[in-house]
C-alpha cells in the first residue's frame, strides 16, 4: 500500500523548521567556539527544552560542554521541575539551581509586601549572582520574537554590561549572521538562538521531532480558582482570597513559570496535534494570555530586562 502523499503546506512546515533549525544550530556552535563559560538558561518550559534539544543535536555526539541553569523561585510546577531534574540526569549534564529562598534566607533579596506580589522580580538578582559566581560569560535564554515588544528589540548576541543590565541602544549590529562576541571582564552576553522561532513554530518543531514535554502542557484536570480573569492552580503557594472558589476544571497552560503569577486556559487539547491546533488560532501570545506580571503596564518586560533578567 502507498503511503499518502504529503501535502504541500506540510512541505512547506519541514522546510521553515529544518532553516530555523539550522540557524540555531548555527548560534549555538558559534557560542561553543567563541566563549570559555557559557550557560543555558533551562525552567522545564517548552521553549528551553527546545533550546536544550537543539544544543545537544548541534554537539552530538559529544556531550554537552556547558551545563543548565535554573533561577528557582520555590513556587514552580512540580510537574516542570521533576522533568528539570529527570532530563539533567538523563543527558549526563550539570545543573545549576539559582535558589531565590536561599537568597531571601541570607537576606540578599527581601520579598514585597505588596497584596499579589511574586517573586518573579526577585530572580533577577538571583540570575545575576549566580552568573558572576560561576564566571558565566554566555548565556543562551530561550526568548523568541513573538513574545512582545521588548523581546523584539534584543540582537541575537545581546549585550550586558557590567551590572548585568541591558540597553536597547547599545547593541551591536549582526549582518550576514556575525556575532559580534566581544567583553570585557565582568560583561557577558545574553545569546538567544529561537530569536526567529514562533510560538507555533515551537509547537510544531515539537511534534516533527518528538520532544518529551511536562504533563502541565496538556489538558488535564486540576483545582484552579479564577483571579483577574485567568484560571489560576490551587496550590500551597496560592490560595483564593475574597471570596473565591475553588473548583476543577480540564485546563493546561501555555507558558511555565511561577505558580502565583501563571493561569490556565480551559482546554480539551491532550495531544500535540489538538494544541498545535488551538495554537494556530489563538490571537493573544501566551504570556499576554497567561502571566499576570506581564499585565501591569506596557512596558513591564522591557523594565525588567534593562534590570537584568532574562
Amino acid at each position: 500500500m502507498n503511503s499518502p502523499e504529503p501535502n504541500s503546506n506540510d512541505l512547506l512546515t519541514s522546510s521553515q523548521l529544518k532553516a530555523l533549525e539550522a540557524e540555531s544550530i548555527h548560534i549555538i556552535r558559534e557560542v561553543v567556539a567563541e566563549f570559555e563559560k557559557p550557560g543555558l538558561l533551562f525552567s522545564g518550559g517548552k521553549d528551553s527544552i527546545v533550546m536544550l534539544h537543539l544544543a545537544v543535536k548541534a554537539l552530538q555526539p559529544a556531550k554537552l560542554p556547558f551545563p543548565i541553569v535554573h533561577i528557582d523561585t520555590g513556587h514552580n510546577f512540580p510537574e516542570a521541575i521533576e522533568y528539570r531534574d529527570r532530563t539533567a540526569k538523563n543527558l549526563g549534564i550539570d545543573l545549576v539551581v539559582g535558589s531565590v529562598p536561599e537568597a531571601l534566607e541570607s537576606g540578599r533579596v527581601q520579598a514585597s509586601t505588596l497584596p499579589g506580589a511574586s517573586r518573579n522580580r526577585l530572580q533577577t538578582p538571583v540570575l545575576l549572582d549566580t552568573i558572576r559566581d560561576r564566571k558565566f560569560d554566555a548565556v543562551f535564554g530561550g526568548a523568541r520574537r513573538d513574545e512582545e515588544r521588548a523581546r523584539a528589540k534584543e540582537r541575537v548576541y545581546s549585550f550586558r554590561d557590567e551590572f548585568g543590565q541591558w540597553d536597547p541602544k547599545n547593541q551591536r549590529p549582526e549582518l550576514w549572521n556575525l556575532y559580534n562576541g566581544f567583553t570585557n571582564t565582568g560583561q557577558h552576553i545574553r545569546v538567544f538562538p529561537l530569536s526567529n522561532w514562533t510560538e507555533l513554530d515551537i509547537w510544531q518543531y515539537i511534534l516533527e521531532e518528538n520532544i518529551e514535554l511536562p504533563s502541565i502542557y496538556f489538558a488535564h484536570e486540576r483545582e484552579v480558582f479564577e483571579r483577574d480573569g485567568m484560571l489560576m492552580a490551587y496550590s500551597e503557594f496560592l490560595k483564593p482570597e475574597n471570596g473565591e472558589k475553588v473548583f476543577t476544571e480540564k485546563v493546561r497552560f501555555r507558558t511555565v513559570g511561577d505558580m502565583t503569577i501563571t493561569g490556565g486556559l480551559k482546554s480539551d487539547a491532550e495531544t500535540l496535534e489538538q494544541v498545535i491546533a488551538e495554537i494556530a488560532v489563538a490571537r493573544v501570545s501566551e504570556r499576554g494570555a497567561s502571566r499576570a506580571d506581564d499585565r501591569t503596564a506596557e512596558a513591564a518586560m522591557e523594565d525588567r530586562k534593562r534590570e537584568g533578567y532574562f
